[in-house]
């Protein structure tokens, strides 16, 4: 794994435990923010690993769904519209508690999925 990609995977986790920080804290847009990075880097990071581009949202989506081709695994497209949901979140504030702890939840969900794949 590059220096890059291990930054990467190595953020993204540490933004999940902010996440879930942020959650403690009541605030929700931070919350919600932080779950959106979380996954962002994950993919950004298996992204970098197998040399593939990643800059900008659209790339982004086109990783997740090269991951969802290969795998067969559409629930990757799924957990990544919640994370995408938290990034909208962020900027509207318009999910409830609920919705914020159950996206946040998912996200780690989806890295695990990330970082089982090679």
């Amino acid at each position: 794994m590059t220096s890059q990609a291990q930054e990467y995977s190595s953020t993204s986790r540490d933004f999940l435990a902010k996440a879930r920080a942020a959650l403690a804290e009541d605030d929700l847009r931070q919350a919600s923010e932080k779950g959106w990075g979380a996954a962002a880097l994950a993919v950004k990071g298996l992204a970098q690993r197998r040399g593939w581009r990643h800059q900008g949202h659209r790339e982004l989506f086109g990783v997740v769904a090269r991951l969802v081709e290969e795998t067969r695994d559409a629930e990757l497209r799924s957990l990544f519209n919640i994370a995408n949901s938290l990034h909208i979140n962020f900027h509207e504030n318009w999910m409830s508690r609920v919705w914020v702890e159950d996206g946040v939840g998912k996200m780690d969900e989806f890295l695990q999925k990330l970082a089982n794949l090679p």
